[in-house]
């Protein structure tokens, strides 16, 4: 179907995502270090949201990525969404100058610094790539994966692999499969304004909402979950119905880490693929998925 073969099966892969919320230094390590014993293929280490997120330095990271390497696990490094100040890009390049890690860059001055270093990366869903002139532009620049938005659904990516230029090939495609859906960010941090906080005087908040802090609506019903600076829908989508039918074979699945129960979710989806078999619905549908809007709790099975 224009360059993307929709069947799942045991050919896809499982990749953990970079951790979106902020968790004490000790719980950090303890989560990475089950990961290492779960049959994913890929995981992602990395401050996307924040950085004044500081439980973990890039040395700390990077002997993380060694142990996750060691257990067999391809490592790549995450940068930050929103780059805000010298020291975020002074840091960014430093993960991308790690010298060891495949980088995501979610920003644009990522990107740039990887063309300029002739370093291959992972284009993350920070990135604003809605059309296939941007994506064949960032396979000149060094793209070697493509991470889509959770909006871009199965028709988005089909229209652009049909209009990339002849010959140019669908780049390796890592489709989000769980988690809470990654929809905004900006220079505002929403949790320190509903602690009526500065956000420069923030007290990392943040620390005590390990899977972000919920919002409703003035009727009392859940709508998002804010996370710093960054927005979150409030349901956890759940691709894993589709996996057999409609996700690209090729496709390498996203999930999110999550507080708890991340073992479980994991072991869901390699049982997925591994067997053909369609599991029941544990999360929400992904509208965005089917060609709709977000997902919704009362999509859940």
């Amino acid at each position: 179907m224009d360059g993307i073969e929709t069947r799942g099966g045991p050919g896809a892969r499982l990749s953990l995502g970079p951790l979106q919320y902020y968790w004490p230094r000790e719980q950090v390590l303890a989560f990475y270090a089950q990961a290492a014993q779960w049959p994913l293929d890929v995981v992602y280490l990395g401050e996307t949201v924040c950085g004044k997120r500081r439980e973990l330095r890039l040395r700390d990271w990077l002997q993380v990525g060694r142990e996750l390497h060691a257990a067999g696990k391809q490592v790549v490094l995450s940068c930050l969404a929103l780059i805000e100040s010298g020291s975020e890009l002074s840091a960014t390049v430093r993960v991308v100058e790690n010298g060891d890690f495949l980088v995501e860059a979610n920003d644009l001055s990522a990107v740039q610094l990887c063309r300029e270093r002739g370093l291959p990366f992972v284009a993350g869903p920070g990135l604003n790539v809605y059309n296939a002139r941007t994506l064949a532009m960032l396979a000149e620049d060094g793209m070697v994966r493509w991470v889509p938005g959770v909006e871009h659904g199965l028709q988005t990516l089909l229209r652009l692999s049909a209009a990339l230029p002849e010959g140019m090939p669908m780049p390796e495609l890592e489709i989000p499969a769980w988690g809470r859906p990654p929809l905004a960010h900006s220079a505002r941090c929403f949790t320190a304004r509903a602690h009526d906080l500065p956000k420069d005087q923030c007290g990392f908040r943040c620390l005590d909402y390990p899977d972000g802090l919920p919002l409703a609506t003035r009727d009392g019903a859940p709508l998002l979950v804010l996370n710093g600076v960054q927005v979150l829908g409030h349901a956890l989508f759940d691709l894993a119905p589709e996996l057999t039918a409609q996700v690209p074979m090729a496709a390498i699945l996203r999930l999110y880490p999550q507080a708890k129960g991340m073992h479980e979710v994991v072991m869901r989806f390699r049982r997925a693929l591994a067997t053909g078999n369609v599991p029941p619905r544990v999360g929400a549908r992904n509208g965005y998925w089917h060609g709709g809007a977000s997902v919704a709790a009362s999509d859940a099975a």
